[in-house]
């Protein structure tokens, strides 16, 4: 039986300040430094309430959204009215599933860290990504483990940027970018959060990053 360890945060998980601003800091570094068309079909992996999604939204024509928790997804379903582009909800664990088709890209906001097997997801990733097509994914650097403080199924304490570049480039994903994306301020202290972006062998050139 899966526990949806996020039902009794999904009502409230957008009236945390630190986290909203999080994950617009994610979705507006994404927006810059991806160049998102309204022809492309992304996906939202770990969707939950939709705050990457709402970002992201403006600048695509479509969004997938994965998500394992039933209670996040009826929370992101309440939007779908507001948002800008086509949404498509899923309700699986694409770690024990998988889905038949492919994307222009792939974006994920602090999802990674509650993955236990993070080279098996990037080589799902790299199957479900279009030639020429990206990967955007953020996540915590590594941290003491003190940045969660209840059970929500957390398997990394954040991650060494180097390591997990390396888990893409071993999927068969080229021109992996790392850059600081956000900083989460906790009571117990500041988080550093990271961006890595990563182009399909077959992409014809690397993304630009900012300086």
């Amino acid at each position: 039986m899966n526990i949806d360890r996020f039902a009794e945060k999904a009502g409230s998980y957008e009236q945390n300040p630190s986290r909203v601003e999080n994950v617009s800091n994610i979705g507006s570094l994404i927006v810059r430094v991806i160049d998102l068309k309204r022809s492309m079909h992304i996906m939202d992996f770990g969707s939950g309430t939709g705050l990457l999604l709402k970002s992201i939204a403006p600048h695509v024509g479509k969004v997938t959204a994965i998500d394992v928790s039933g209670a996040m997804n009826r929370q992101l379903r309440e939007k779908i009215p507001r948002l800008e582009c086509e949404v498509d909800i899923l309700e699986l664990d694409l770690t024990i599933s998988s889905i038949d088709r492919q994307f222009d890209g792939i974006v994920s906001s602090m999802t990674m860290h509650h993955i236990e097997h993070i080279s098996a997801m990037f080589r799902k990733f790299y199957a479900m990504t279009k030639a020429g097509g990206f990967i955007a994914i953020s996540d915590l650097d590594a941290e003491d483990g003190s940045f969660h403080t209840e059970d929500t199924g957390v398997f990394h304490h954040g991650f060494d940027r180097a390591e997990f570049a390396n888990a893409a480039i071993d999927a068969g994903f080229t021109s992996v970018c790392t850059c600081s994306a956000s900083v989460v301020h906790k009571p117990q202290g500041d988080f550093e959060v990271f961006l890595l972006t990563v182009v399909n062998f077959a992409a014809p050139s690397p993304i630009p990053w900012p300086y």
